[in-house]
């Protein structure tokens, strides 16, 4: 057992010193469980955008150079009133890129693995509604299943006993 102290002021003091350690603890646990993982995904973003930043650029740079390509090595052929032709391509080219980022992001691992997780939950609905006990009804008294009844016994069948 703790020694006794002889200050009668020591409960209270432990008491609030209790108060200010749930205090804390749960300004922690706030700050674990909000502040951090904004900050994971601020982390997220950041790279993200920078990324598709860059990514952009680098197509932009590309797309530029095909139209620079285009231009220069056809020669002669597409000049004068078919000088639009290297850029009319090099828009189609950029149209199409986006057109395949789209789709691959709208039909990416996510919705492949849709239909699986559709059903999984609809099993799993299923399967509460199922173990769920009825409360609406009163449940169903079957009455006990007769047994048939054996034969009469006849005397006949005694008489050679005896």
């Amino acid at each position: 057992m703790a020694p006794r102290s002889d200050n009668g002021n020591d409960g209270n003091h432990g008491l609030r010193h209790a108060g200010d350690d749930a205090f804390q603890l749960t300004v922690d646990y706030l700050k674990q469980e909000t502040i951090q993982p904004l900050q994971g995904l601020g982390r997220f973003l950041y790279m993200g955008i920078a990324g598709s930043f860059f990514l952009a650029a680098g197509l932009l740079l590309i797309l530029i150079g095909i139209l620079r390509l285009l231009q220069t090595e056809t020669g002669t052929a597409l000049t004068g009133d078919w000088s639009w032709v290297p850029y009319a391509a090099v828009v189609v080219l950029g149209i199409l890129i986006i057109a395949i980022a789209a789709w691959r992001i709208t039909a990416g691992p996510g919705q492949q693995k849709l239909p699986a997780v559709m059903a999984e939950r609809q099993r799993a609905a299923e399967t509460a509604q199922s173990s769920a006990p009825a409360t609406t009804t009163a449940p169903a008294v079957t009455p006990p299943a007769a047994t048939p009844a054996a034969p009469p016994a006849t005397n006949e069948s005694q008489e050679g006993v005896d």
